[in-house]
């Protein structure tokens, strides 16, 4: 689980309602957490105080007593205790994709039970908008499949997950394909477009960025080894910067035509790279996940504790 000798670990999942709050929590606890979803928040410092080595809460807007500067006084409070490991992960998704999954449940909006979805979706927006904020890490789920979104939550809080990085930042990459539009809150985007194609090669549209000959295909581009070189070059002067600047959670995306060839392989590449010099890095192959041709996300092994769940309450997703 990462955790050094003696350190606890603490992850508190909000966000809003229909986002996938209830799937992190699953994950969380399938990587060996106890859960506890949505207690009053003046019981989420004693349920620290009992002392459980991984333990992950949810908190939102149906939560007794809750304010989002309640829940970050709690938080500052918590930061004091040295031997305590704690992120805040903050789930959200756009109105489209909201609503879509509110017509879908035919459920009614905790904070619109007798009115319109979207009233209660923008409440909840306003309500939660200082926890969005100051999050360790933001998931946009709108254009994440839940294959992804555990895998994820997997490679950040699992077995290999990160037991420090450079600065505390933590460097998400992120392969696209532009048609599907571009991860929101990216920040910084590279296109691959221009890099020689695998998909007009019969022998090579069918397989993924992660094939060698794939990569072996791409990286025969004349420009690929200066682009890759300028790209690594900025790297290395803009996320030492993010550093300076108290980030803890930097997103690249990396795009293509299909998402599937080109762009899977430079993140990759790049992936490789950064680890290398030291950041803790997270992949995610947007589309690739979407096709299920993505990697499986790792599972515990055998000498974690697997914590009791009975006070694991889960809402049903949205």
């Amino acid at each position: 689980m990462s955790a050094t000798a003696g350190e606890r670990r603490f992850v508190l999942v909000s966000g809003l309602s229909g986002a996938g709050k209830a799937s992190i929590l699953r994950t969380l606890e399938d990587l060996g957490y106890e859960t506890v979803d949505n207690p009053p928040l003046p019981l989420v410092e004693q349920l620290v105080a009992r002392g459980e080595r991984y333990l992950a809460i949810g908190v939102d807007a149906r939560s007794q007593g809750f304010r989002a500067e309640a829940v970050l006084a709690t938080l500052d409070r918590l930061r004091r205790n040295a031997g305590l490991r704690l992120e805040l992960v903050y789930a959200t998704a756009d109105r489209r994709t909201l609503l879509h999954r509110y017509s879908e449940s035919r459920r009614r909006h905790p904070l619109a039970p007798d009115g319109r979805v979207v009233e209660g979706i923008a409440a909840e927006e306003s309500l939660t908008a200082a926890l969005r904020e100051a999050a360790d890490l933001l998931v946009d789920t709108s254009e994440l499949p839940t294959a992804e979104l555990r895998r994820l939550i997997g490679q950040r809080f699992g077995p290999d997950g990160p037991a420090g990085s450079r600065g505390g930042l933590v460097v998400s990459l992120i392969s696209f394909a532009y048609p599907r539009g571009l991860p929101p809150d990216a920040d910084l985007v590279f296109d691959t477009r221009f890099l020689r194609n695998p998909h007009y090669d019969p022998r090579l549209r069918d397989r993924s960025g992660f094939d060698p000959e794939v990569g072996a295909h791409i990286e025969a581009d004349p420009d690929y080894a200066t682009f890759y070189r300028a790209l690594t070059d900025l790297l290395g002067l803009v996320l030492p910067r993010f550093v300076q600047e108290g980030k803890k959670y930097a997103t690249i995306a990396i795009g293509c035509t299909g998402g599937r060839h080109r762009s899977v392989h430079v993140a990759e590449r790049i992936a490789e790279h950064l680890t290398a010099e030291g950041w803790q890095v997270i992949r995610t192959h947007r589309e690739l996940g979407r096709q299920g041709a993505a990697p499986d996300i790792a599972q515990p092994d055998d000498s974690m504790p697997r914590l009791a769940a009975s006070a694991s309450v889960r809402a049903q997703e949205a």
